[in-house]
């Protein structure tokens, strides 16, 4: 048993090597299968333009003011 990585033996160092890759492989692996399958591919036809609209002012009273 090693407390510390120190005085680790091969082995040891091998392991805590294998464990990270795995762990990196399945981080990876879940955020490549958690995005949307949204269409990827956009281009600039059917990319969406979101216009501003009129500007607001929100007062200290909570209620919002069209300028």
């Amino acid at each position: 048993m090693n407390h510390s990585i120190h005085s680790a033996d091969r082995g040891t160092h091998l392991k805590i090597v294998v464990v990270a890759l795995v762990a990196g492989i399945l981080v990876a692996g879940f955020g490549i299968a958690a995005r949307t399958n949204g269409d990827s591919s956009q281009t600039a036809q059917s990319a969406h333009v979101i216009k501003a609209g009129k500007p607001v002012a929100v007062t200290s009273a909570g209620t919002s003011e069209i300028r």
